[in-house]
């Protein structure tokens, strides 16, 4: 029960994504291409994870706090959303 409690807790903690993330193609704001294959979730906090693979080499697959995917940031003085969803 205690670890059921510490697992609720956390869950109510967790930072969520301002919109949900949809399986489908994502440029980087670096220019480079993604798709994301999966909406996943951590196995200990239950924090939402977006998996997402390279279109250039398939074999690159990457993971990121789902929060993180869509947020907002700012490099040498210029704001970008970190993932845009593109049309495949």
């Amino acid at each position: 029960m205690a670890n059921f409690l510490q697992k609720l807790l956390i869950f109510f903690r967790i930072k969520k994504p301002k919109q949900q993330i949809e399986k489908g193609f994502y440029r980087h704001f670096k220019g480079h291409v993604y798709e994301v294959i999966a909406v996943a979730k951590h196995s200990e906090d239950l924090q939402e994870m977006v998996v997402y693979v390279s279109t250039i080499n398939p074999e690159d697959i990457w993971v990121r706090p789902a929060y993180m995917f869509l947020e907002q940031i700012t490099r040498d003085g210029k704001t970008f959303t970190r993932f845009e969803r593109v049309e495949s």
